[in-house]
C-alpha cells in the first residue's frame, strides 16, 4: 500500500510518500480500505513538532480521521462484515465514560500511526458505521471537529431550545457546533474575519453574525444581542486573544466550551475574579468516547446533518491540503481522498 509519512516534525515538507507491506488482520481485526481523510488544527501542530516531546519521533503516518469500507474480517468479528462503510473513533479505547491518562493517550496520528495511507488494521471497537447519508469524506470529518462540537454543544454543553450559543471563527468545529446548536433549537451567534463566511454561516442557520475584525471589542455586540443578559454558551477556539472578549459575551452561570488556542495557549491578562464572582464555567473539551460517537451518529443520521467539506485534496496532493488548512482560508472542513 501507498502511505503519507512525516519523516521528522518539520512541517508539511517532511511529508513524504511511501510503499508499506499490506496489513493483515487478525482473528479479531478488520481490515479498512481508508477512501478519504479529514484535517483537523492538531495536525498542523503536529507536523510543526508542537507535540515533540508527546508524539512519535520519525516515520509518522498522520491524521486521526478517516472513513472507509471493510474489505476483509477475521473469523472472530462479528459487528462487521466486508463492504460495510465505517469511520473510525479518534481515541481508540476511550470507550465510554470519564477518559483516563491511558485512553487519552490512544488518539491515532499522534503516539502511533494514523490515518493517511490507503489501507488500515482496527479492532471492532475503534469504528462505527458510517450514517448512510454521508459521502466518505463528509463522515471523515466526524471523529475530531464533528465530536469536538457534539461534547461542546451537546454532551458538555446540554444546550437547550432557546437558549443562546456563540461560535468562534467558521472551521470545521465551528461549523459543527452551529449546526448542532440549531437541531437543539438554540439562537446562534457566529464570528468570522471574513463578510462572505458569515454570509454562508448565515445559510446554515446562524441568527447574528459579527465581524470580529471589524469589532475587537465583539464580546460588547454579543451582550448587545442578548439584551445584556449574556449569552448561554461560547465555542471558545482562540485561546488567549478570544478569552477576554468571551467572558465579557458571557452571562453569570453561562458555559466556555475550551477547544481551542488558535490564537495562543495561555489565559493571558485574564482576571480570575471575573470568572469566579460570576461563577462562570470553564469546560474543557477534548472530543469525545467511542460511545458518544455512536450516539452523535444517530443524531445525524436522524436529522440528515450534512457536514461541512470546504475541499477535498487528492492524496498526491497531502502537502497542498496542510498548507491550504495552515491558510485559514477554508470554510468548514478540509479533507484528502485517498
Amino acid at each position: 500500500m501507498k502511505a503519507v509519512v512525516l519523516e521528522s516534525p518539520d512541517g508539511p515538507n517532511a511529508l513524504v510518500f511511501k510503499g508499506l507491506p499490506d496489513p493483515k488482520p487478525g482473528d479479531d481485526e478488520i481490515l479498512v480500505r481508508i477512501r478519504a481523510t479529514s484535517l483537523n488544527y492538531r495536525d498542523v501542530l503536529i507536523l510543526d513538532g508542537a507535540y515533540r516531546k508527546l508524539q512519535k519521533q520519525q516515520d509518522l503516518i498522520p491524521l486521526s480521521d478517516a472513513a472507509g469500507d471493510v474489505v476483509e474480517v477475521g473469523s472472530g468479528v462479528k459487528k462487521f462484515k466486508v463492504g460495510d462503510r465505517v469511520t473510525a473513533n479518534f481515541f481508540s479505547e476511550w470507550l465510554a465514560g470519564e477518559p483516563n491518562k491511558e485512553t487519552m493517550h490512544s488518539d491515532w496520528g499522534r503516539y502511533r500511526d494514523g490515518m493517511l495511507c490507503q489501507l488500515k488494521v482496527f479492532k471492532a471497537h475503534h469504528l462505527v458505521k458510517t450514517p448512510p447519508h454521508l459521502s466518505d469524506a463528509e463522515a471523515a470529518t466526524l471523529p475530531c471537529a464533528g465530536l469536538t462540537a457534539w461534547s461542546s454543544i451537546i454532551g458538555e454543553g446540554e444546550i437547550k431550545p432557546g437558549e443562546l450559543v456563540l461560535t468562534q471563527g467558521t472551521g470545521g468545529v465551528s461549523l459543527f457546533a452551529l449546526q448542532y446548536a440549531k437541531m437543539a433549537g438554540a439562537e446562534v451567534i457566529a464570528t468570522s474575519s471574513s463578510n462572505e463566511k458569515l454570509a454562508k454561516a448565515q445559510k446554515l442557520g446562524a441568527d447574528h453574525l459579527i465581524n470580529y475584525k471589524d469589532n475587537p471589542n465583539w464580546g460588547e455586540i454579543a451582550l448587545n444581542i442578548s439584551h445584556g443578559k449574556g449569552v448561554d454558551h461560547v465555542v471558545e477556539l482562540g485561546g488567549t486573544q478570544t478569552l477576554k472578549q468571551s467572558l465579557i459575551a458571557i452571562r453569570p452561570g453561562g458555559t466556555l466550551g475550551m477547544i481551542g488556542v488558535l490564537s495562543g495557549a495561555t489565559l493571558g491578562d485574564i482576571l480570575l475574579p471575573f470568572i469566579v464572582s460570576r461563577k462562570v464555567r470553564m469546560q474543557g473539551v477534548t472530543v469525545g468516547s467511542a460511545e458518544e460517537m455512536s450516539v452523535m451518529c444517530r443524531a445525524i443520521t436522524l436529522h440528515k446533518l450534512k457536514p461541512v467539506v470546504d475541499k477535498t485534496f487528492p492524496f498526491e496532493e497531502a502537502k497542498e491540503a496542510f498548507m491550504y488548512l495552515k491558510s485559514g482560508a477554508h470554510f468548514g472542513n478540509v479533507c484528502i481522498g485517498v
